[in-house]
């Protein structure tokens, strides 16, 4: 079985509730491969789903060190932006989800997660406008397609109001 068999059995195993055991399938192959990105973000994965982002940080900034590729890369950038924010960072949680939309534009995750990033720093109306902006750019019905120019008029009103803390 390879090294990347054997991760994707452990996480498909893992119990949200109780990461421990995760976390524990995880250390021999943190041991044996210290430095593979892949090992790197999912032990990163682990600690975060259990709580505990400071963990988690120093091993998504490793596994993004490491040079992480493809949907791992996503993904790991909208886990470390999550997780910046959640211990407060929220400047370097905006850079992070910013770095992830330049790299995968036709990803919508990035730019819903950054638009939390904004409600949690204290800018609800540049969290809401870029909301909009998601379904404008995302989400392709008729009805979305036919009021696309006015929900994107809106998002730049609402972004344009000053927010309350600044008045």
């Amino acid at each position: 079985m390879t090294l990347d068999e054997e991760l994707d059995g452990i996480v498909a195993r893992r119990n949200r509730d109780d990461m421990q055991p995760t976390i524990d399938a995880l250390l021999p192959f943190l041991a044996s491969h210290p430095e593979n990105a892949r090992v790197l973000y999912e032990v990163g994965g682990a600690y975060d789903t259990a709580g505990q982002e400071d963990l988690a940080r120093r091993f998504y900034e490793r596994a993004l060190a490491a040079g992480l590729e493809g949907d791992l890369l996503r993904r790991c950038y909208v886990q470390y932006g999550s997780t910046l924010r959640n211990l407060g960072e929220y400047e370097a949680s905006g850079d992070v989800f910013r770095r992830a939309r330049s790299a995968f534009p036709g990803s919508p995750a990035p730019a819903v997660f950054e638009a939390i990033t904004q409600h949690a720093a204290g800018t609800p109306n540049e969290a809401f406008a870029s909301l909009l902006e998601v379904v404008v750019d995302f989400v392709s019905t008729p009805e979305i397609d036919r009021y696309r120019a006015a929900i994107s008029a809106n998002a730049a009103y609402i972004r344009s109001l000053e927010e309350p803390e600044q008045r």
